[in-house]
């Protein structure tokens, strides 16, 4: 798992599984977003993350979002996800670069 740090507060990574919440609660995360449909080859269902999440005492989101089509919903609900998330949060999708691409929409909202 290559965790990649955006700043702070947000990181995205990869696809991970149940065996490596522990890792990223040591690593310090209070909250993972799930950003892959569990729809998508070789997705691991979020269930199984959010399960793990949940008993390692992390904050768990699922907002699923189609590879090359993020829409201006999928913006304002990671908006209002990190927004009320406790932070540090790691997102992930397949790669990370869903997650990345969408928070750098996120902060273009802002301005």
């Amino acid at each position: 798992m290559e965790i990649r740090r955006v700043n702070e507060d947000f990181a995205v990574t990869g696809q991970i599984g149940s065996a490596q919440v522990s890792e990223i609660a040591g690593a310090g995360f209070k909250s993972i977003v799930c950003n892959r449909p569990d729809t998508e080859d070789g997705a691991v269902p979020h269930d199984d993350v959010e399960n793990a999440a949940r008993n390692a005492g992390l904050e768990f989101r699922f907002l699923p979002v189609v590879s090359g089509a993020i829409t201006e919903e999928n913006v304002r609900e990671m908006g209002e996800m990190l927004e009320t998330l406790p932070r540090p949060v790691l997102a992930y999708c397949r790669s990370g670069g869903r997650c990345l691409n969408l928070y750098t929409l996120v902060q273009e909202m802002k301005r």
